[in-house]
């Protein structure tokens, strides 16, 4: 008895389960794909993550499903049929979204609009496709590839004890002109505060102020008023606005007077009669006027051209315990060469050496002898030299620092990065004086410099370290026309 209640359980499970999934299925029956509807049909390029039965929806609500898929004509065609309630018009598209990023994707349609409507069996446009995980994929490696030759010109960089070096440099000069900036915002705060606390007070006592100038433009506006309306005065004189038309009538008749007097000056002029009338028709005068028209516009445009850059230098001389300034002046008519003007103040003054013979019959002294002078004064060092670049260098000589010397710059890094040499000072001391240094512009316009200072003397020298101020001032050249000598080309 308890195998035929144990069996008929389980076939009474299995009737009922046939049973529910007989009505499931004919409750979705319709929609799965044998309900009402209607087919259409488009062409894709790329079918891939799409199967049969597969859900189409409009703005994310389910109107269908995947009918069929099949090759036609190298292109996948996909039917779709579509509930019968869902009208689609004229401008409808087809197009395939992807659902997730395992590949799989699913159909989407648009209404569209327009007539007619589509029927059973039509075709309709498909919409752009949109990017797939292979083309993601492909956009991703080559970002790898950029980000790998980025990691490489970096590692090229910095990544060496050269680049660690230059790249600490770098930061110790940020980190000394980021203090040196502090310091001087330091240093005047107290006349920030000064300067804003004038324009306060400016402001809060204007208003007085302005209520004067309304109350003066006030009384002006009345007064020209008066004056518009009178048109008498006492007594029978005439008014100030009559009195002031009379006196325009008389000019105009002295207009008249004066335009025919130019009318009879235009005409000697027409006839060459006078010096303006041979001007304009003696061809040699002309030919002059014109020249020297020719020559000042050269001048002009030289001028024009010209480039005055204005150099402002201090040194520190560690060894010496000094500074040493510098003001430069620069004129550079052409790209590749430049004249030099400085004059420099420098604390260990200026060292002129006198030799003298003396003939003697002084019996005490020797019959013939040489005396040398070195005398060392605290006045103005000059420089003036001519300077021609090649390339990245750029050789100098001329005077310097009021001495005979030569010079070659050498311009790295965009002309960012300068290392200048020195040699001057023949006759002055037994060796010349050899100075070599270098210049980074680490902020527009400001250098940074360091170097060393008469190498060839080691009693004499120094190591120095400066900040220059180069800009460019184009006003100078208005003065140039007018200063004590000119620039020549």
């Amino acid at each position: 008895m308890a195998r035929v209640t144990q069996a008929a359980k389980i076939g009474l499970f299995v009737v009922i389960t046939a049973g529910a999934g007989y009505l499931v299925f004919h409750t979705i029956s319709p929609h799965v794909g044998g309900g009402k509807g209607y087919t259409v049909h488009a062409y894709l390029t790329d079918a891939t993550g799409i199967a049969k039965n597969s859900r189409v929806t409009i703005a994310g609500i389910p109107v269908g499903t995947v009918q069929d898929i099949r090759l036609e004509n190298g292109a996948a065609r996909i039917d779709v049929r579509v509930n019968s309630d869902v009208k689609l018009h004229e401008s409808a598209r087809l197009g395939v979204k992807s659902a997730s990023l395992l590949g799989e994707n699913v159909v989407v349609l648009t209404e569209g609009v327009g007539e007619p409507d589509k029927k059973d069996g039509d075709e309709i446009q498909t919409l752009p496709e949109a990017r797939s995980i292979d083309d993601l994929k492909e956009t991703v490696g080559r970002i790898a590839d950029l980000v790998e030759k980025v990691a490489q010109q970096l590692a090229l960089s910095i990544g060496s004890e050269e680049g660690g070096r230059n790249m600490k440099a770098t930061l110790e000069n940020l980190a000394q002109a980021t203090e040196a900036i502090n310091l001087t915002v330091r240093e005047n705060r107290a006349a920030i505060k000064d300067a804003l606390e004038n324009v306060d007070r400016i402001s809060q006592h204007s208003a007085p102020e302005i209520q004067r100038i309304l109350e003066n433009v006030r009384a002006i506006t009345d007064d020209v008023k008066v004056l518009l309306a009178t048109q008498g005065g006492k007594d029978g004189e005439s008014g100030e606005l009559r009195s002031s038309v009379e006196r325009i009538n008389r000019a105009s008749k002295s207009l008249e007077s004066a335009l025919g007097h130019i009318d009879s000056v235009a005409g000697r002029i027409d006839r060459g009669e006078g010096t303006v009338g041979r001007l304009t028709k003696d061809e040699s005068l002309i030919n002059d006027v014109q020249g020297v028209a020719e020559g000042v516009n050269e001048y002009v445009d030289g001028l024009r051209r010209l480039q005055t850059v204005v150099g402002l230098r201090a040194d520190y001389n560690f060894l010496a315990n000094t500074i040493k300034s510098y003001v430069e002046l620069r004129l550079q008519p052409r790209e590749d060469k430049y004249y030099v003007i400085e004059l420099i103040n420098d604390p260990r003054g200026k060292t002129n050496i006198t030799q003298t013979d003396v003939d003697t019959t002084n019996p005490n002294e020797p019959a013939h002898y040489r005396t040398v002078t070195t005398t060392t004064t605290d006045a103005f060092r000059f420089s003036l030299q001519f300077a021609r670049r090649i390339g990245p260098f750029t050789g100098r000589f001329g005077i310097k620092e009021s001495t005979g010397g030569i010079g070659l710059d050498t311009h790295l890094l965009s002309n960012r990065f300068e290392v200048v040499q020195d040699l001057f000072g023949f006759g002055e001391e037994i060796r010349p004086r050899y100075r070599v240094w270098i210049g980074y512009e680490f902020l527009h316009r400001l250098w940074l410099i360091g170097g060393a200072d008469q190498i060839f003397t080691p009693d004499r020298r120094d190591y120095f370290l400066g900040l220059q101020l180069r800009f460019t001032d184009d006003d100078l050249k208005t003065i140039l026309p007018f200063a004590p000598t000119g620039v020549a080309r």
